[in-house]
């Protein structure tokens, strides 16, 4: 893996279940870890609403080392210069350990 293409540091973000002032178990955002990625746009496409409402599907690959990346899972998101990606699904190419490949997708609307 050419770590000199891992330009972008993003920032994984997950839920943390915490204690309310109620004494309830409750959930919160946190952000979990911060790495260094590649980020490859792959596809785009635009969709019409009922009301000239224009929403844009925008699918990328986050590519991060194996090691910093291995507790990243489904239920998490990235965000990327105040940009959200919603994970879909992670790749280990060729079960080498090297790098994951994280599928996910950016809704504009």
């Amino acid at each position: 893996m050419n770590a000199g293409k891992l330009r972008g540091k993003i920032a994984v973000w997950g839920k943390e279940e915490y204690i309310n002032e109620l004494k309830e178990s409750d959930f919160r955002d946190k952000e979990l870890m911060s790495i260094w990625a590649e980020i490859i746009p792959q596809t785009a496409s635009l969709q019409r609403g009922a009301s000239e409402t224009i929403l844009s599907n925008t699918t990328h690959k986050i590519i991060v080392r194996y090691g910093s990346g291995k507790g990243i899972r489904q239920d998490m998101w990235i965000t990327f210069r105040d940009h959200r990606f919603e994970i879909k699904f992670i790749l280990n190419p060729y079960f080498r350990n090297e790098k994951l490949e994280i599928f996910c997708e950016e809704v504009i609307g």
